[in-house]
């Protein structure tokens, strides 16, 4: 079928397809930009490369790394830390969240622990993890939950309470059940928050697993970025971030495909 759009819809459909364009072109020129000035600054010592770093020496560490393997072996310890944080984190946060809406005096009894929690510096708890669960996987996987579960607890607890009394109280009048209610009208409003908790969580999760591979590790990203700096090896830290940025873009954009993908289905 074809559109018969006026030629003012038109003209705007236009410069709203330029607009965009322009944005995304923008983006990338600007962060082209800036690598290459990055690069001539290092290359004629206007910033020492040896603290800095450059581009191409970026490049060439991660070339280094991928011909003898260590970049997939780091890689995929912190992306497996990360991805076990991130969904048991989520997945526990919510259920508590439901938990607690479900039971208003146990949501009002615990409500200021759950401030104080959040508030609490997790890394303060770093030689407490260690000393219970033990070195290793464990503990900074541990490390990514504590880091992700309370904000999750919180922000999709509020979700649950935003919602319109007055629609609930119409499904009650209906017949509706407790599960009904919250299965057919809460879970499917507070959508946009659990998006909105998806995507802090992948922050959060990256941030939690890293802070826990400082404090003990012998492999992941955050291993390298610890090594690379105790033996002034700039080159390796700049490249174990800029894998850590590309990882957690990859992370944000597939959230979004799903939020995308569910919007279209609603």
């Amino acid at each position: 079928m074809k559109n018969n759009y006026s030629k003012e819809h038109k003209k705007y459909l236009l410069k709203t397809r330029a607009r965009v364009f322009t944005i995304h072109f923008s983006r990338i020129l600007l962060f082209v930009l800036l690598l290459l000035l990055w690069e001539l600054c290092a290359r004629f010592n206007i910033i020492d490369p040896f603290i800095t770093s450059s581009p191409s020496r970026i490049v060439k560490q991660l070339g280094m790394m991928i011909n003898d393997g260590s970049l997939w072996h780091h890689t995929w310890v912190t992306l497996y830390e990360t991805i076990l944080a991130f969904s048991i984190s989520t997945l526990l946060g919510t259920l508590i969240a439901i938990l607690l809406y479900s039971i208003p005096f146990v949501r009002k009894v615990l409500e200021p622990y759950l401030v104080i929690l959040n508030s609490l510096p997790k890394i303060a708890l770093g030689p407490l993890i260690i000393v219970w669960i033990g070195t290793g996987t464990k503990a900074i996987v541990v490390m990514g939950i504590l880091i992700c579960i309370v904000i999750t607890t919180i922000s999709m607890l509020n979700g649950y309470l935003s919602v319109e009394k007055e629609k609930i109280l119409l499904l009650k009048t209906m017949g509706a059940n407790k599960l009904q209610i919250f299965f057919r009208l809460i879970f499917p409003a507070t959508f946009s928050d659990m998006i909105s908790v998806l995507k802090i969580n992948v922050g959060m999760s990256w941030v939690g697993v890293i802070m826990g591979e400082y404090l003990t590790s012998r492999a992941g990203l955050g291993y390298l970025i610890v090594y690379g700096g105790q033996v002034f090896k700039l080159d390796l830290v700049m490249s174990a971030i800029v894998v850590l940025c590309l990882l957690a873009a990859v992370m944000y954009f597939l959230v979004s495909l799903l939020e995308m993908y569910v919007n279209r289905k609603r």
